[in-house]
């Protein structure tokens, strides 16, 4: 017992002097070990985030490839052939309605049905930026609207055929139907980005396509349909055919990710990388916005007042089709081979090279050798050719802005749609204006084929009424053929200070 509480004292000291040892010990070592297990945690999540992502890769379907890939761009070219095809094709309509007596009596008859084509078209180029944050907000519900975006484009085409009023007209045909085709069109922009990735210029070029496709049976059949049953009827069998056609097809317009109830939130970026909105302050983003709106304030006007044009050399209504039908179908060849050329060489380059010559195009085969219907159709099929393309270049535009960000993606085509809808808009009451303007006209003749015939150029059909719109539109292709040079320069030097090798 003496031995033991002899040794007791030892015992106690050595384990309160171990104690306070391992104290001032053990705190550093505890720290030591967790700051080691929070690395090991760290390295785990990333690894285990990686295995995810990894797997959820393989289980989704292949991008630029595979069934998934290939039925979702056919049924978007359908979609974009039908929503696009009839404000492109309104040319045919403006005809009718301008030559209809319960509308071409009325007020303003020669100045506002001009308008529901290019009202429509911008519409749906205008609502892009609105209606893109919400579907990339709410992503489960695109395809929802879709749905809703068939029956509001179907109900105001048959809606449209019991209108007696211009103002009737204007509401049904170019607001409504607008917002039903904004909601129907754009998700299959917002999923392209999904689907493809070193083809999306190709991609792009397939979709786009699809508004030259619809530009070019529409006008073969509305004709036809008009000639036979009459304005109205035709409206109602176009707005079910649309109903049909395109609702088998929206189960394949879908994204290639799963939806999820809200988009994914970004976490803060850090100082100094580039913010999601570092776009905004490059110079090429806004010359790109600067001359898609000069592009847009000029490409839609021959597109317009070509059945009119047609109409003037006392062309029948079907020839008159046939040179809508002609330029859209080129603006596929040019649409497919702008989108091709996209994925390899400078896009700066292939738009100079695109307004250049759609300018001469206008100058010398609208304003000289348009005035025979072959020479119109000569003018139609280059001019589809060489200005439909432009939008297929977009694609080569936004990626590197991008960074192969699918929201940041389909943020800049809302932008780009935004400023082609303003363009658009722009030139409806310019090309009205030149359209009235007062013209010299010889009272003792007669619009006869004989006179029309005698015309020594394009810039002559109507008595001149075109000669300033041929003017109007081959200068202003010439003003975004210089804005893309300053584009090209800016791009050249760029790649150049970066190290990379400026390609052409």
């Amino acid at each position: 017992m003496s031995s033991m509480s002899a040794t007791q004292p030892d015992s106690d000291s050595f384990r309160t002097a171990n104690a306070g040892q391992i104290e001032l010990v053990s705190l550093p070592e505890s720290s030591s070990g967790s700051a080691a297990f929070q690395v090991a945690s760290s390295e785990s999540e990333r690894v285990n985030d990686a295995d995810i992502q990894a797997t959820n890769e393989v289980n989704l379907p292949p991008v630029d490839g595979g069934f998934n890939a290939w039925a979702f761009l056919a049924a978007a070219f359908v979609v974009e052939g039908v929503v696009w095809g009839f404000p492109d094709a309104y040319g045919i309509f403006l005809n009718s309605y301008l030559q209809d007596p319960r509308f071409a009596s009325q007020k303003d008859s020669a100045s506002l049905p001009p308008l529901i084509g290019t009202l429509s078209s911008g519409i749906i180029y205008c609502s892009a930026p609105i209606i893109t944050p919400i579907a990339a907000r709410y992503p489960q519900h695109r395809q929802k609207s879709m749905w809703l975006g068939v029956a509001l484009c179907s109900g105001t085409l048959i809606a449209a055929s019991y209108a007696t009023k211009i103002w009737q007209l204007i509401i049904l045909q170019g607001v409504l139907y607008a917002l039903g085709g904004a909601i129907l069109y754009l998700p299959c922009i917002s999923y392209m980005s999904e689907w493809f990735v070193r083809r999306i210029g190709m991609a792009n070029g397939i979709l786009f396509g699809g508004t030259a496709a619809g530009g070019l049976l529409i006008p073969l059949i509305l004709p036809r349909l008009t000639s036979a049953y009459g304005l109205p009827t035709t409206l109602r069998v176009l707005g079910i055919a649309m109903a049909v056609l395109i609702t088998p097809l929206l189960p394949f317009i879908k994204g290639r990710h799963p939806p999820t109830r809200r988009a994914r939130v970004q976490g803060p970026v850090p100082r100094g990388a580039p913010g999601p909105r570092n776009w905004i302050r490059q110079p090429s983003f806004w010359l790109l916005i600067a001359v898609n709106s000069i592009q847009a304030s000029a490409y839609f006007v021959p597109i317009v007042y070509l059945p009119t044009f047609a109409h003037e050399l006392n062309l029948s209504t079907s020839k008159s089709a046939v040179t809508v039908a002609l330029l859209n179908a080129s603006s596929i060849v040019g649409r497919l081979s702008m989108g091709y050329l996209s994925d390899t060489m400078n896009p700066w380059m292939l738009a100079f090279s695109v307004f250049l010559s759609t300018s001469l195009t206008s100058f010398i085969l609208w304003g000289v050798v348009s005035h025979t219907f072959v020479g119109l159709l000569v003018f139609g099929s280059v001019y589809g050719a060489v200005a439909g393309g432009w939008t297929c270049l977009w694609s080569a535009f936004v990626k590197p802005l991008a960074k192969e960000d699918v929201l940041m993606s389909t943020t800049l085509y809302g932008y780009l749609l935004l400023s082609r809808g303003l363009g658009n808009i722009i030139s409806t009451p310019i090309s009205a204006r030149l359209y009235a303007a007062v013209h010299n006209r010889n009272p003792e003749f007669n619009m006869t084929s004989d006179v029309i015939n005698s015309s020594a150029t394009g810039f002559d059909v109507g008595d001149g009424r075109f000669g300033k719109m041929i003017i109007y539109v081959g200068t202003t292709f010439a003003g975004a053929a210089g804005v893309a040079v300053a584009g090209w320069v800016m791009d050249v030097r760029k790649r150049r200070r970066a190290g990379v090798s400026a390609t052409l």
